[in-house]
């Protein structure tokens, strides 16, 4: 039986990748789709079945699920009758060479894409190999004095650091690969292929079984994790910011029916792959405002999430108490029967951003250790609700073993504590918990509670004037009814991945110089696919790049960002 004083704690893992698949072609444009199945969402699931007690919420998003789905056919049909992949880097270790020049040095410089300390310095052949590299990479003319041996090397090596540590330690094939250390042959290349499959096809039912046995909560984000509340009003923006500089046109042309189209297209392509509803939406970024909080109520959304920031936000402008323990309940509006959950920013942010230096024991103390306090200080028979809402797959490659002992401690020591109870969202709601009167809400992300990351500056802005065009084209195309029914159908699925979130995350100062320009490139691609589907010419604002910035160097390689609580 739980100590009155007990805490309900929600651990909830966020899953996304963009769309690096052209629709134009089928062509991947950047390969971290199935690097991360094969290293993290493989991970994931299996420290949670390592633990009976464990329980948690995993949130995928839709354009990823589809991704994982179409990656596991095509390896399939390759080992099967030898079709041709659509991902250049597994085309590389199938053994397709790009020819001497430049498209084997950007191979080469492609394998150094891992975390240096954690996972090529591990591996001392792998450290070998990437040392050899290092003179191509300053001058790629000397790629042709590597020979193919070498890139083959170079390539296994470089998925055997991806994979996850829990398939390294279980696997016996890989284990044997892993003794065998260098001279690969092809052989070695179909086992790789083979274990990467296996993975890829098993991701969505793992995650099922684990839905179905009550120790996961699925759930799902708008289909290509846009953000809503920008879709439905700019001004939005100026809620949490009110000087912020917006886009120059004033709105997104029938924001309100492509943000319903995005959340149905999303619960629609969830059960699709895992064959149920999904009860709860993480929004892309846990962007809110009270007019998406009413779209998710009509699409019969159970439970949503945010930041703790947009939280006290709305209790700041309402004039009430907006303590950092407000964020450790549920809330509800009247008439409605969503409910809102809030991370805690800290404790999130510990597991992202601190931790993975630490000693793994020392770790999971000092998180328990700040969850004792908050149950001991809650009123008799008034548990918290405290929510740890993080990146599902991008921190694990700073922590030692891709966070296996830091994560395999996490769940045992929390499984077994008598004032910690793990559960899920519905679980909880289930149970018949009172909502806290949620305040009027003031629009903002989980990042500082603000949409500053996706809109504001010049480059960002100019983005949003691109997709704004493109809609407003869109929409003269599709009123004159002139595209077959499939073309239609590929039209709203290209303007889809246009206004996924991930484009205006990567435009800004903050971020490595070349990750934007090749985002930037990626967007430019989306946007014209666009337009050949339409059969309309590019318009003139798409005649020129405009992300003039990018730093040397960022937080985490730009993938995560802090919510700015620590």
């Amino acid at each position: 039986m739980q100590d009155e004083n007990h805490l309900d704690l929600v651990l909830c893992w966020h899953m996304h990748q963009p769309q690096y698949r052209r629709l134009s072609d089928g062509q991947y444009q950047q390969p971290w789709v199935y690097l991360h199945a094969i290293k993290d969402y493989v991970d994931m699931a299996a420290h949670i079945e390592s633990v009976p007690g464990a329980r948690a919420v995993v949130n995928f998003s839709p354009v990823l699920l589809d991704q994982i789905a179409d990656y596991g056919e095509q390896v399939r049909a390759y080992l099967r009758d030898g079709t041709p992949l659509r991902d250049p880097l597994l085309a590389a270790l199938a053994g397709h060479w790009p020819p001497p020049g430049a498209q084997r040095a950007a191979l080469i410089e492609a394998c150094l894409k891992a975390n240096k300390t954690r996972v090529i310095d591990r591996f001392p052949e792998f450290k070998r190999l990437v040392a050899l590299a290092a003179p191509v990479v300053a001058d790629p003319g000397l790629s042709g004095y590597l020979d193919h041996r070498y890139l083959r090397d170079l390539v296994i090596w470089y998925h055997l650091g991806w994979f996850g540590e829990t398939v390294r330690r279980t696997d016996a094939r890989i284990a044997r690969l892993l003794q065998k250390c260098q001279e690969f042959d092809e052989g070695s290349v179909t086992t790789v292929l083979t274990v990467v499959a296996e993975i890829l096809t098993d991701i969505v039912p793992r995650y099922r079984r684990l839905a179905e046995s009550g120790q996961v909560e699925l759930s799902f984000t708008p289909y290509t994790h846009p953000i809503v509340p920008l879709l439905l009003d700019f001004t939005a923006a100026r809620e949490a910011q009110p000087d912020v500089q917006l886009p120059a046109a004033t709105h997104y042309p029938g924001g309100e029916a492509r943000s319903r189209w995005q959340i149905r297209a999303g619960q629609e392509a969830f059960a699709r792959h895992f064959g149920f509803w999904p009860a709860g939406c993480w929004p892309a970024e846990g962007g809110l405002s009270a007019q998406m909080l009413a779209l998710l109520d009509d699409a019969g959304v159970k439970w949503t999430a945010s930041g703790e920031r947009v939280l006290r936000h709305s209790l700041q402008a309402s004039g009430k108490d907006c303590s950092h323990g407000r964020c450790h309940a549920v809330y509800g509006e009247r008439g409605r029967t969503v409910r809102c959950v809030f991370r805690d920013d800290g404790l999130s942010d510990l597991i992202g951003f601190s931790y993975a230096d630490w000693h793994a024991d020392d770790a999971v103390g000092n998180l328990i250790s700040h969850l004792e306090t908050m149950a001991r200080a809650a009123k008799p028979g008034d548990a918290p609700l405290v929510t740890i809402i993080m990146d599902g797959e991008n921190a694990w490659e700073y922590y030692p073993e891709n966070g296996y002992y830091f994560l395999r401690a996490l769940y045992e020591r929390l499984t077994s504590h008598p004032l910690i109870r793990l559960t899920t969202f519905s679980r909880y709601l289930d149970e018949g918990h009172v909502p806290a009167e949620l305040p009027p809400l003031v629009a903002g992300s989980w990042v500082n509670g603000t949409f500053a990351t996706w809109v504001g500056s010049a480059d960002k802005n100019r983005a949003w004037d691109i997709l704004v065009q493109a809609k407003t084209d869109y929409d003269r195309v599709m009123a004159q009814g002139r595209l077959l029914p499939e073309d239609a159908e590929r039209a709203a699925e290209a303007l889809a991945v246009c206004e996924g979130s991930d484009w205006c995350w990567w435009f800004g100062d903050y971020n490595p110089r070349d990750t934007v320009q090749e985002f930037e490139r990626q967007y430019r691609q989306h946007i014209t696919d666009l337009y050949h589907i339409l059969g309309e010419p590019l318009p003139p604002l798409m005649g020129e790049g405009f992300t003039q910035h990018g730093a040397d160097r960022s937080e985490r390689g730009g993938a995560m960002r802090s919510s700015g609580a620590i």
